[in-house]
């Protein structure tokens, strides 16, 4: 059983900010899982923006994203996050928080097997 609930998405304009919180079970942060956050726009495919272990280790970024997003975790309160700011139009879609149980963290989306309901966001011009 595991469960990941996001929340924080809402709608700001360019240039805004927005953070996205996921809460995770519990055992989530007493184990090993990779924690990721996908988006998914319509009409295109599902990518990975940020991943992080629950163990600690490298963060994944996709490159679109870079230097604007932070990943980041708190095990005490089995939640992460992902700060989002200087938002842009391109950045709107549905973000989904993610686990893949595993030692590593990868950026597929066909190799996590736990997903959230998502969390809308829209970036206007």
């Amino acid at each position: 059983q595991v469960q990941l609930v996001e929340s924080g998405g809402g709608s700001v304009q360019a240039g805004g900010s927005l953070r996205l919180s996921c809460a995770a079970s519990e055992y989530i942060y007493r184990s090993n899982y990779c924690m990721g956050w996908f988006r998914q726009a319509p009409g295109k495919q599902r990518e990975a923006v940020a991943t992080i272990h629950t163990s600690g280790g490298g963060t994944y970024y996709t490159d679109s994203v870079k230097g604007r997003f932070t990943i980041s975790q708190d095990g005490a309160k089995s939640t992460v996050y992902l700060q989002m700011n200087s938002l842009v139009p391109e950045d709107t879609a549905m973000y989904y928080c993610a686990a893949r149980y595993g030692l590593i963290c990868k950026k597929d989306p066909t190799s996590f097997g736990y997903w959230g309901q998502g969390t809308q966001v829209t970036v206007s011009s």
